[in-house]
């Protein structure tokens, strides 16, 4: 049987990736200090590095404008349908 995955927080991801970009311990010694396995590590890193760029280029800016108006349509769409819903079941007679 599999074990179950661990789920780390943002914040500890950013903090464990921090000190790799950092370089003042190796990934050896980040794995001894945080229990988390190498190649987590190597990816946070990555992920980290991949994401300060778009943080500079307004691309995160967009992409949470994106979601601010799905999120909008989405509550629209929820408000269409329970309206839809509460006619129906008066129609009913319930």
């Amino acid at each position: 049987m599999a074990g179950k995955r661990k789920n780390y927080s943002a914040e500890f991801k950013a903090k464990v990736a921090l000190e790799a970009i950092r370089g003042e311990m190796t990934i050896a010694e980040l794995v001894t200090k945080h229990g988390v396995h190498q190649t987590v590590i190597n990816t946070w890193k990555r992920q980290a590095l991949d994401g300060m760029a778009g943080l500079f280029s307004g691309k995160t800016e967009a992409k949470a404008a994106e979601k601010e108006g799905e999120i909008e349509k989405l509550h629209a769409k929820i408000g269409q349908l329970v309206v839809e819903r509460d006619f129906l079941a008066k129609a009913s007679g319930r």
